[in-house]
């Protein structure tokens, strides 16, 4: 398909845009987006394809899960833990830290710390057992609309402790989920917010549809549909 006659070049963040006419247009663009730190780069095409592809990097995941749910400070006072039970100033309590990405087969993997002081809180001593342990639970990536979910929580590795893995148990299958959410067509709006006073255009995401999902070495790569107005 050739592109129209009175076209020019049009430049954000240091990647080509799109070749486009000088009046409005919408187009539907061919997007491959390597998120890492959050950070998004676009490419794409004056001609309309139907595919396109986001590719989320098991850190990129890590950053969004600690950003969303490891946020109460740890004995140096910076963000990074998650308290499943009590809290910083509690005698007897059970956080976790830590949590490490990875990416196996089907599965995605998330790997953290434990740390539990278990037993009665007397004063302010916490009589009974203290535990420090790892733990690890697998999850399968889905697509809703604009974002991407986790389901079927599986625990590949429980503590020694039928009581801690009591206490567990929701936290690695239901709030640890959870806070991976992500709202993809969100993250592109939110970056394209400024394009105007960097570029001249004021490029808008009007359409965002995720639809199928897959594993591929070390990328979640998602297929979506994309559509994006120029002005």
């Amino acid at each position: 398909m050739r592109a129209p006659a009175q076209r020019r070049e049009i430049f954000a963040a240091g990647e080509t845009i799109a070749f486009v006419p000088r009046h409005n247009v919408i187009m539907r663009i061919r997007i491959t987006l390597w998120i890492t730190a959050l950070l998004l780069c676009f490419a794409a095409s004056a001609a309309p394809l139907h595919a396109a592809e986001l590719r989320v990097s098991a850190k990129a995941m890590e950053k969004t899960l600690a950003d969303n749910l490891f946020t109460a400070p740890d004995k140096d006072g910076k963000p990074g833990r998650y308290y499943i039970r009590g809290g910083a100033d509690k005698p007897c309590s059970v956080y976790a830290e830590a949590p490490h990405i990875s990416f196996k087969q089907d599965r995605i993997w998330v790997h953290v710390r434990i740390h539990a002081r278990l037993g009665t809180a007397v004063g302010g001593d916490c009589l009974g057992i203290t535990v420090s342990t790892e733990t690890d639970v697998s999850l399968i990536p889905y697509a809703e609309r604009e974002s991407i979910g986790f389901k079927d929580a599986r625990i590949e590795r429980a503590t020694k402790s039928a009581e801690l893995n009591f206490l567990l148990s929701p936290f690695l299958k239901g709030k640890l989920p959870a806070g991976m959410e992500v709202n993809a067509a969100e993250l592109i709006r939110k970056t394209l917010a400024g394009s105007l006073q960097r570029t001249g255009y004021d490029i808008s995401l009007d359409r965002f549809e995720i639809g199928t999902l897959e594993i591929r070495d070390d990328l979640l790569v998602i297929d979506v549909d994309a559509d994006v107005t120029v002005r």
